[in-house]
């Protein structure tokens, strides 16, 4: 319980360097996650682990994309395992959407009318949002918003492996 009230005021801290003009940077490591090739290949590879694929929206340059990849998503991914991969709004890499058809992270990002970033999608079976996204940066919440949501993915990936 100590760990994560530290890291709640480690967070807090970092959003008001950020408010201030500053950088979220330092205790970071590293600005992006893994862009994927295949969404169903990342998303198979999450279900395997019962775990909803997390696909977070982000633009270069942008703080509070930096703030959620560094202090929240790096964590999880690192400490509890979690799937989460990047999709960049602007951008032309190339990716297999979940039709198995080739497309852009934006041209993806724009048919989910992904328009706020960082946006946080929850994905199931068959590339289904199983929470309601995560769109802009509450700053004391934030966290608390994240849980909420894992949580409800969680609950919906139990239900669809009973049902």
């Amino acid at each position: 319980m100590k760990d994560r009230a530290v890291a709640g005021v480690r967070r807090r801290a970092a959003l008001v360097a950020l408010a201030a003009g500053g950088s979220a940077t330092g205790a970071a490591r590293g600005s992006t996650l893994p862009a994927p090739g295949s969404l169903p290949d990342a998303l198979a590879s999450a279900l395997r682990t019962r775990q909803p694929l997390v696909v977070i929206a982000s633009t270069g340059g942008c703080p509070w994309c930096q703030l959620v990849r560094e202090h929240y998503l790096a964590p999880l991914r690192r400490e509890q395992h979690l799937p989460v991969v990047q999709l960049d709004i602007g951008s032309r890499a190339a990716l297999l959407d979940f039709g198995g058809h080739p497309t852009t992270h934006d041209e993806l990002l724009r048919r989910w009318q992904v328009r706020v970033a960082p946006t946080l999608l929850f994905l199931g079976r068959d590339g289904r949002e199983i929470a309601p996204r995560l769109a802009g940066v509450a700053a004391d919440f934030y966290g608390a918003y994240l849980d909420h949501r894992l949580a409800a993915a969680r609950r919906s990936l139990g239900q669809e492996h009973s049902g």
